[in-house]
């Protein structure tokens, strides 16, 4: 966007009263950040929300040298600005009304994947979800999908690394504005974070990481994502306002069950109990429900492969799928004496690799 309009939204966004909602209700009245500046009370009196209060504050010049400071920082860092109307914007969190007038970006993210989901959960992550989270991101890694988390101790953390390590794009959204890190020994991860994403903030290097913050950026975090997975979390906790809000927002929800005595699955039982959530088992669930399909080019190279080393599970579910044609999930769990929750992740690396395809009403056969 041109700096003369960046600098009077970063003034505009200081008003008092002035938050993302009123923000995009006066730029879009006016036609610009500038214009809201220089139209009449009059006119702006119009405008639903738009009170005596907000009239008088937006005479206020002080926002203007807190904007110019703002400026200095985002030119002397090389931050990336993306603003609501601007075609850079992440599509999904532009059709959210409650979404960041501006998003501050550092790294190399690039949004044009539409796969991007979401992981969340507890900051006392169990290995149980620390092992959980490592192979879903594992298997649908031949997807390239972009991961989002917050950058927190636990679940974040796991899951961005684990994206490193399969060679995905992963973002971190942070709480804060990006003059610095939290939390500090996550500093360490920042370099290989930006060189395979890197991170997004609404606020700004006047900001601190207060606890109200963490709830904000939650809603960037499940507005910018086709869903949000759950992986742990205790009855209460920030992952569960992410569901939630992701819920709102109309977005596919996940959550990991667990046993009823673990205190770390508490919330992601009563997600899947009260059906805002998907029960995950395996990434083969999280694929079906999303509907996510391999690149047809990817598809013709693989099936040109001989079938020179099926494991011998794979082995046995293709031997059964070549005698019966198709059948479901369940009857292919029966017959081939596997557990419904090995069979969706075999069945789900058979499909990547090009021997199966899935079927509407959870059906599958030999490609």
């Amino acid at each position: 966007m041109l700096q003369n309009e960046l600098y009077h939204t970063l003034a505009l966004l200081q008003v008092d009263g002035v938050g993302d909602v009123i923000a995009k209700k006066l730029i879009h009245h006016c036609g610009s950040a500038e214009a809201v500046f220089q139209s009449k009370n009059t006119s702006l009196a119009k405008i639903e929300g738009i009170g005596k209060y907000l009239l008088k504050n937006l005479q206020d010049k002080t926002v203007f040298q807190k904007a110019e400071n703002e400026l200095l920082f985002i030119e002397k860092e090389h931050i990336k600005i993306l603003h609501f109307q601007d075609s850079n914007y992440p599509e999904r969190l532009q059709n959210c009304f409650d979404s960041p007038v501006l998003l501050f970006q550092s790294g190399k993210i690039d949004l044009s994947n539409r796969k991007i989901i979401s992981i969340v959960g507890t900051r006392q992550i169990t290995s149980y979800g620390s092992s959980f989270t490592q192979k879903i991101i594992e298997d649908i890694a031949p997807l390239n999908p972009i991961i989002v988390s917050g950058f927190a101790y636990g679940v974040d953390i796991v899951a961005h690394q684990a994206a490193i390590d399969c060679g995905l794009q992963t973002i971190g959204v942070l709480a804060h504005g990006l003059n610095q890190i939290y939390p500090k020994n996550h500093k360490k991860y920042m370099a290989k974070m930006e060189e395979n994403g890197g991170f997004l903030t609404e606020f700004w290097s006047t900001s601190q990481p207060d606890r109200e913050n963490f709830v904000k950026r939650n809603r960037i975090v499940a507005g910018i994502t086709e869903a949000t997975i759950v992986i742990e979390s205790a009855e209460k906790g920030g992952s569960l306002i992410t569901a939630q809000i992701a819920n709102d927002y109309n977005r596919d929800v996940f959550a990991v069950p667990g046993r009823t005595t673990d205190k770390y699955s508490q919330g992601c039982n009563n997600l899947i109990k009260t059906q805002r959530a998907h029960l995950l088992h395996s990434a083969a669930d999280l694929v079906y429900i999303l509907n996510w399909e391999l690149k047809k080019k990817e598809e013709k190279a693989i099936q040109k492969q001989l079938f020179v080393s099926l494991e011998p599970e794979e082995q046995k579910v293709y031997d059964y799928l070549l005698k019966t044609g198709k059948d479901d999930l369940d009857s292919i769990a029966i017959a081939c004496e596997l557990p419904t929750y090995k069979l969706s992740s075999l069945l789900l690396n058979m499909e990547l690799k090009g021997i199966i395809k899935p079927l509407p009403g959870k059906l599958f056969e030999l490609n």
